[in-house]
């Protein structure tokens, strides 16, 4: 029985349609296409916009902004996009997102200290709140060091961590070369480890 549940998880998976797909049938009239794209990518740009967020709620707001102007402009860019080719959808969602994100950033919205009350409704069931200060610190310091990395560290760094994307999709994302965009990454990341290591002990605390 269990190798025939996996057997028809597999076929259920073969038949999915995939973004391109969803996009063509929404242009032919299928509403439900599009809210079946966003369900596939809902954790992807809810991830990206907590990145630059400090409340859930706030992540949140701006995703479904995201997938509203994403709505709004679909069906001009949709009907743009090469019928033979691929359709670039994850990639040109993931451009709106960031833009939003950053826009939410330059007014100066990111990376504030946690209030107390956040820190308490975010505890685990079993933690503890000294605990529960702890881990918002710890947090508050990542954010702070890749608030520190340059602008195009910081957005490679976010596409790949947060969102799960390749070089080769983060390049189309951001208009770089992909070597560019491992490159970015790279020295992203030593920069964080660098920061990490050079956090005297008390501040880790």
């Amino acid at each position: 029985m269990k190798a025939l549940d996996t057997s028809l998880a597999l076929t259920e998976a073969a038949t999915e349609p995939d973004d391109e797909a969803l996009c063509r049938a929404f242009l032919a009239g299928d509403k439900a296409a599009f809210g079946t794209l966003v369900e596939r990518h809902r954790a992807l740009v809810f991830a990206l916009m907590r990145r630059y967020t400090t409340r859930p709620e706030d992540a949140a707001d701006l995703a479904q902004q995201a997938f509203l102007r994403a709505l709004e402009a679909s069906r001009r860019v949709f009907s743009r996009w090469s019928p033979t080719g691929p359709t670039p959808f994850r990639a040109w969602l993931v451009r709106i997102a960031l833009n939003l994100a950053k826009n939410h950033a330059r007014q100066g919205l990111r990376w504030r200290r946690m209030e107390l009350v956040e820190v308490t409704e975010a505890a685990a069931p079993d933690e503890s709140a000294q605990e529960a200060l702890e881990r918002a610190e710890r947090e508050r310091q990542v954010r702070a060091a890749v608030l520190a990395l340059p602008r195009r560290q910081r957005e490679v760094l976010t596409l790949r961590v947060d969102g799960g994307l390749g070089f080769r999709e983060i390049a189309e994302t951001l208009g770089i070369t992909e070597t560019n965009a491992k490159v970015n990454f790279h020295h992203a990341v030593k920069r964080l480890r660098e920061q990490v290591a050079n956090t005297p002990e008390e501040g880790r605390r």
